[in-house]
């Protein structure tokens, strides 16, 4: 948590822009000028409370889904999740739709849909068992979706303008009103996490245990992809696609609280801000006085992760 602290200080004193770690820290002081409380004020700590937001849905996300298909490689922007909430927002927009509030709705059925095609997948006899074999799959669906996601913008240069920074994933320009619209869901889908979690940790001894134990897999099962829709959802419309964050995080959180789902989550709410926020930094930094998309970090990034994991000689199970 004070690496956190330390790192959301960091994102409010840095920038590609004029106001220097100086000019912030004197606004954060109660002084400076009125360019830097503009900046902080208007710019930087919307960016920061999305970043803490995105990050944790994320890490959530991909903790919940990687425990519901037992398969450490799952990850919602890997299996086609953020690119159906991404495709189903370039529909909406051509079909018209300018509301925030309409465009979360409609990225969480999207992004629902692409959790059944992955649940769907990962029922398939012998592919749930055999984590490269679900990524291939779901990599084959999100190059589909993301295929026809921009032959609708070909359509439509309206929506081509509105969507282009989901196509790339970033935080760049977002508002305060973009996160109030999308709290009430993540309020839900955090009642869920709570309702799921011990069920969870039941099912990762078989569902057969689980069933004795009183638990109900298949309602867990359509209360998790629930949750991961909302999650996945909202992140998605407020911050576009964003990469393997939902990997990276719950396997780090793995390695630090072991395989119990419960412990796992709980790693999860503060390792998944830190990432998104830390990556958001180095992409304000790494080209100033221009900014690189924050998906594009995180995929340069993430790639190396996921190649280490499948060339390992022993694959993680769940």
């Amino acid at each position: 948590m004070v690496l956190l602290a330390l790192v959301c200080l960091a994102s409010l004193l840095l920038g590609a822009g004029d106001v220097g770690p100086a000019r912030a820290l004197a606004v954060l002081m109660g002084q400076g000028d009125a360019e830097a409380r503009f900046v902080l004020g208007s710019l930087r700590l919307p960016r920061t409370l999305i970043g803490l937001v995105v990050g944790l849905s994320l890490g959530v996300a991909g903790a919940l889904l990687q425990a519901v298909t037992r398969n450490p490689l799952a990850e919602p922007g890997l299996l086609g999740v953020s690119a159906g909430a991404a495709f189903a927002v370039a529909l909406a927009l051509l079909l018209g739709a300018t509301a925030t509030t309409m465009r979360v709705g409609v990225a969480q059925l999207g992004a629902m849909a692409g959790c059944l095609c992955v649940l769907g997948v990962a029922r398939v006899s012998g592919a749930g068992n055999d984590p490269v074999r679900l990524v291939l799959a779901g990599a084959a669906l999100t190059g589909l979706l993301l295929s026809l996601t921009s032959l609708l913008l070909l359509f439509d240069q309206r929506a081509a303008d509105e969507i282009r920074f989901w196509i790339v994933g970033s935080l760049a320009g977002r508002r305060l009103e973009h996160l109030v619209a999308i709290l009430p869901s993540l309020l839900l889908a955090g009642g869920l996490v709570l309702a799921v979690a011990r069920p969870l940790a039941a099912m990762a001894l078989g569902e057969r245990i689980a069933s004795g134990l009183g638990h109900r897999p298949g309602l867990i099962r359509l209360l998790v992809i629930v949750a991961v829709a909302l999650l996945v959802g909202a992140a998605t419309a407020t911050a576009g696609p964003i990469a393997f964050i939902g990997l990276v995080v719950p396997f780090a959180a793995r390695a630090l609280a072991g395989p119990d789902i419960r412990r796992t989550l709980w790693f999860c709410l503060p390792l998944g801000p830190l990432m998104v926020i830390a990556a958001d930094i180095v992409s304000r930094l790494l080209v100033a006085p221009s900014e690189m998309p924050l998906g594009v970090l995180t995929a340069l990034c993430g790639a190396p992760v996921l190649v280490a994991v499948v060339r390992a000689r022993r694959m993680p199970t769940l």
